[in-house]
């Protein structure tokens, strides 16, 4: 029964989730508080063998972290934001791996996707205040590519987290192909219209990041033999006010729409705002996974959702910097694989491994 509802996964991701199944149990479902002492390795990963080049060949492996480090490493990270749960889940796995491993850690985030020059004084606070190594989850692709440079030559280590960015100078990337979750969320919404004639509005996020772009390049490329009419592209900051007035601004130029998909923060607000305003003819899918997603997804009112994992994706971005500070052996460019989720799929699936756990509040350092 487990493995027919998880036709879809890859192979270790169905053996990781059954091994979750049996070690976490009501932790997966509840997502409570202290879950977060739950062993999370060996994690099926994706790994590119020519790194930094998202076309690359990639083998599957089962991603061993270190036991801990050889000594307390100060590791800077600066992060877009921590308005959504999405980054709260990062937070949550880098602050959880630093105590894990014995490593101190401060947690800088620019407050948005419009504060790029927050972003960059922040990132060279980091090299100021003495880092040994910088986690960087990145605003633009292109416009942190000196910053990094600058690091590389104080003879300190970057590693990309989550978002991309196109420097030449980077020592580790652990992060997945938006692409792919773009295209994995297409490929899903083809099967659920089934050659039938669709009208959506796509929601990709704030124009101009990395993910974003990829994202939209591979949700709209999985879509391109299909009935499915993209009517409109509607980019946006995920704050959820933003979010909220898109979303109501397209019901109202398109009754005819069937489905709304775009990032966690439009489905999430799409649910409510498609109840009051009764348009039960319209179905909501996300391109990636939140907990109000998770929920959603529980009570059928998102339909899917892939998951790229962003806890874990903290997670071995710590260990990537640790292994580079202590001359290791390390994977330079790494990613959890993605699974698509849906109510068929979604108890099987390690909550832990991309949502906080209920009432995690974000952490800026870890001493």
């Amino acid at each position: 029964m487990i493995l027919g509802s998880l036709a879809g996964w890859g192979a270790s991701a169905i053996r990781h989730a059954s091994v979750v199944a049996a070690l976490a149990g009501t932790l997966v479902a509840a997502g409570t508080a202290g879950a977060e002492e739950a062993e999370w390795a060996p994690y099926p990963v994706q790994v590119w063998q020519d790194p930094f080049n998202m076309d690359a060949e990639r083998k599957s492996v089962d991603y061993e972290p270190v036991d801990s480090a050889r000594q307390k490493w100060n590791i800077c990270v600066a992060l877009p934001h921590l308005k959504d749960s999405y980054w709260k889940a990062v937070n949550f796995g880098l602050v959880e791996e630093a105590k894990r491993v014995g490593v101190s850690m401060s947690i800088h985030n620019a407050g948005g996707y419009t504060e790029l020059e927050k972003h960059k004084q922040q990132i060279r606070a980091c090299a100021g205040n003495g880092a040994d190594a910088v986690i960087i989850g990145a605003i633009s692709s292109d416009e942190l590519n000196d910053l990094v440079g600058d690091l590389d030559d104080q003879g300190i280590p970057v590693v990309d987290l989550v978002n991309g960015m196109s420097a030449d100078k980077l020592d580790a990337k652990s992060l997945v192909d938006f692409g792919e979750m773009g295209s994995r969320t297409g490929e899903h919404l083809a099967g659920l219209i089934s050659g039938s004639e669709a009208r959506i509005a796509w929601f990709p996020g704030p124009e101009g990041a990395s993910w974003v772009a990829a994202g939209d390049r591979g949700f709209k490329g999985a879509l391109k033999d299909t009935n499915a009419t993209i009517v409109e592209t509607v980019y946006g900051d995920t704050r959820p006010d933003v979010q909220e007035d898109l979303v109501r601004q397209t019901l109202e130029a398109h009754d005819d729409l069937n489905y709304i998909v775009g990032n966690a923060v439009t489905a999430s607000t799409a649910v409510d705002v498609l109840k009051e305003m009764d348009r039960t003819d319209v179905k909501v899918v996300s391109f990636y996974l939140t907990p109000s997603v998770y929920r959603a997804i529980r009570t059928g009112d998102i339909k899917a959702a892939p998951t790229d994992s962003p806890v874990i994706q903290a997670r071995i971005a710590v260990n990537q910097a640790v292994r580079i500070l202590e001359d290791k052996s390390y994977h330079k460019h790494v990613g959890p694989e993605i699974v698509v989720l849906d109510r068929s799929t979604i108890n099987f699936f390690n909550y832990l491994s991309a949502l906080p756990p209920r009432g995690f509040e974000p952490v800026s350092r870890v001493q």
